[in-house]
């Protein structure tokens, strides 16, 4: 249970005994939990986002994050059975676990016991809902069909809900027990009855389909994501007590296989559904109920559907969570593709949340850390600058185009000595225009532009010419064009006569 899931509870003007029953919170800290959430507002408007809830959870309580479900007995679970097989008393094994490290009170040994041991049965209360009050759901086996596909025979899971006021019902057929097959049973169901309830009663999240749904920690934040889109409650059955979702118990996948399915010839899976979907329209529907003795089909039209909720704009986009680390590239790896997080938390896991659009990363914590559009195909880097480390950034990020434009802003000598180096056609000169550019950060666009312009008048633009000159301060000096002409050649210091003699075969040249 998180904090979102008991904020709806307390929404829905809930009892505390209530909320605490269905949340697994004690009632006590679900009073504070009211108490704080009327002081931030939380229990009026539009629900804040799971980030802001938790960064109010770790504001007001900094040790606790989520509230506490598993009794502190737990852990002694076989000595305290081993005391009772023994006769001996409640207060000498709490006095017994003290001596053992238990930090707890007497009452959470008390309500351990009494959950431990077996109690006598007692006598049920038949519960009824309001109109669009609750819908209960059983998803259990319905044989084998047809797989149009491939043409052979499958197990075949069935999933019913039905609203427990007018007992009006929705079936569907489906090959496994996925969490997503249990997302998408739940919009056609809302879809088929036009509107949401306002609870959903599920087998326990230990035990039965949930187990078979969700088999990792993760996926019940799928389900939890769904209730939010479509505006409904979970509410868990305690393990081992159907009764708490009775209506759909014998009225669901039992009533399915006694009525609809007894006899019936094996049919591909669509047709199954489309059929079942008018069996619901017409032998369920329109029967009287044995406990209502009304049609609930009737029933339903005339009161039920005007008090469900309306449908959302869309349905869920149907979320795949899941923990991953954090590699050493500063990269996850999710379903094949790369999304950057922060480098702070290279090692760490984190939670991914994987929709058709987006890929959110989270910390264990719900602390968002990253937001990614999904990678289009496997193999992709989706990156953010900001998540990798500052003195690495730059040589990864080069780009010629980027580049060009950069020196562009400089000034046309540093534009030209850019191009110079980026035209060398031998070797790559990309990481040394970086460093070209990143000198304006240390000596200022003017003195780059200045030492740039220097370089091209002695027809040598290099990095470490360039570098030269601004770390010498040479970029000042004049230019070519401004510097005195150089004396002209001297004249020779003998008489041409001497020379043409020794040509003649005259005067010696000496």
């Amino acid at each position: 249970m998180d904090i979102r899931e008991l904020l709806r509870h307390l929404r829905e003007n809930e009892s505390n005994r209530g909320v605490a029953k269905a949340t697994g919170v004690d009632r006590r800290a679900v009073k504070v939990y009211r108490v704080w959430a009327e002081e931030k507002g939380y229990l009026r408007g539009e629900l804040p986002s799971l980030e802001v809830l938790q960064a109010a959870v770790k504001e007001r309580w900094p040790e606790v994050t989520l509230p506490q479900q598993t009794s502190l007995v737990e852990t002694y679970r076989e000595v305290v059975s081993q005391l009772r097989a023994e006769g001996v008393e409640i207060a000498a094994i709490w006095h017994r676990l003290k001596e053992r490290g238990f930090t707890g009170g007497y009452w959470s040994v008390y309500r351990f016991v009494r959950q431990l041991e077996a109690n006598v049965p007692e006598a049920t209360v038949r519960v009824e809902r309001k109109p669009g009050e609750e819908a209960q759901v059983d998803f259990g086996y319905a044989g084998r069909l047809i797989d149009p596909q491939t043409g052979e025979m499958h197990k075949a899971w069935a999933f019913v809900m039905t609203l427990s006021w007018s007992r009006h019902q929705y079936v569907e057929f489906v090959f496994d027990q996925k969490v997503g097959s249990w997302i998408r049973c739940h919009r056609h169901a809302f879809e088929f009855f036009g509107g949401i309830p306002s609870r959903v009663v599920i087998d326990n999240l230990k035990a039965g389909v949930t187990k078979a749904c969700w088999d990792e920690p993760e996926v019940q934040a799928v389900y939890r994501e769904c209730a939010e889109h479509y505006g409904f409650l979970i509410w868990p059955c305690r393990p081992r007590t159907p009764q708490h979702k009775g209506k759909v118990e014998q009225g669901g996948v039992h009533y399915v296989k006694r009525n609809f399915l007894g006899g019936r010839v094996i049919t591909t899976l669509p047709q199954a559904n489309a059929d079942v979907r008018q069996w619901c329209l017409t032998t369920a529907g329109e029967r009287v109920h044995g406990t209502t003795k009304e049609i609930p089909l009737l029933r339903f039209r005339e009161k039920e559907v005007a008090r469900l909720k309306p449908l959302p704009a869309t349905p869920y986009d149907l979320a795949v969570w899941k923990v991953v680390k954090l590699h050493r590239d500063g990269y996850v790896v999710f379903e094949n593709a790369y999304y950057s997080a922060p480098f702070r938390l290279v090692g760490q896991p984190l939670r991914v949340r994987g929709g058709s659009g987006q890929v959110r990363l989270y910390t264990l914590d719900y602390e968002l850390v990253a937001t990614h559009e999904r990678a289009s195909q496997p193999g992709q880097r989706q990156t953010h600058p900001d998540h990798l480390p500052p003195q690495k950034v730059a040589g990864l990020m080069l780009d010629r185009q980027d580049c060009q434009a950069e020196a562009e802003t400089i000034g046309p000598a540093t534009t030209q000595v850019v191009e110079r180096l980026l035209g060398d056609t031998v070797l790559d000169r990309l990481p040394t225009v970086g460093r070209l550019l990143r000198l304006r950060h240390r000596y200022g666009p003017q003195r780059l532009e200045a030492a740039c312009q220097r370089a091209l008048e002695f027809d040598d633009p290099t990095y470490k010419t360039v570098k030269g000159i601004l770390q010498q301060g040479q970029e000042t000096q004049p230019h070519l064009e401004g510097l005195l002409p150089l004396p002209p050649a001297q004249l020779f210091v003998r008489p041409t006569e001497e020379l043409v003699g020794s040509l003649l075969g005259g005067v010696t040249w000496n």
